[in-house]
């Protein structure tokens, strides 16, 4: 997983409510578990004039002119606005997946879903809840300013605008500790690797019979 600590990038607003996992990523693309190639179906029934199918080429189909993605000062994206209880539905992963395969790196919302919330740290994803008046203004900002960039700092639990405003918001110590370090659930587990090793030798000793292969 990529460590996050500070990421400068576009934002781009997606200026509806109740987004929900499904409208991230569309069912018919879960197919696979690989984490990656999600990005170009990324809010697909929005972003495309037709019906996307699995391993459909994108590149050739028409494009929704009106979605903001689609739209030249927000392609290179990579800091998402979005508005109340976004990443509602059910639970899947692939909506981080898709989030983060398209390049964004944080998603800025006055409340999320909080499986998905959850999701989104346990890859590489960071949701950032914000007052909603502070995500008004953020939007009104960006909708103003053609490349408009925010700066995220989660070392300093701060984003900061183009004209040097700071707004902080808060993250769990240990969620804020794995992203810093890029540590997922397994890594997580291996950073005590070698208690674990320990541990196997000396059951080894004590109850041999667990680790006789004929048994």
């Amino acid at each position: 997983m990529r460590a996050f600590t500070q990421h400068k990038g576009i934002a781009a607003p997606m200026d509806r409510s109740n987004v929900d996992t499904d409208m991230i990523i569309p069912k018919q693309f879960l197919k696979s578990i690989k984490r990656t190639g999600f990005g170009p179906n990324l809010f697909d029934e929005l972003r495309y004039l037709d019906e996307g199918k699995p391993d459909q080429d994108c590149s050739k189909r028409p494009l929704n002119p009106d979605f903001v993605l689609n739209q030249d000062r927000y392609k290179n994206a990579s800091v998402l606005l979005a508005r109340a209880n976004f990443g509602c539905g059910s639970s899947r992963e692939h909506a981080p997946w898709a989030l983060d395969d398209f390049g964004f790196r944080a998603v800025i919302a006055p409340s999320f879903a909080d499986i998905f919330y959850n999701n989104c740290f346990k890859n590489g994803l960071l949701p950032i809840v914000l007052e909603e008046e502070v995500v008004d203004k953020l939007f009104r900002e960006t909708e103003e300013t053609e490349g408009y960039e925010l700066t995220v700092d989660l070392e300093s639990k701060t984003v900061t605008t183009p004209s040097g405003e700071s707004f902080g918001f808060e993250v769990d110590d240990f969620r804020r500790h794995c992203l810093l370090n890029g540590l997922d659930d397994i890594g997580v587990t291996l950073e005590d690797a070698d208690a674990i090793r320990e541990y196997e030798s000396s059951r080894k000793q004590t109850a041999p019979w667990l680790f006789n292969a004929s048994n």
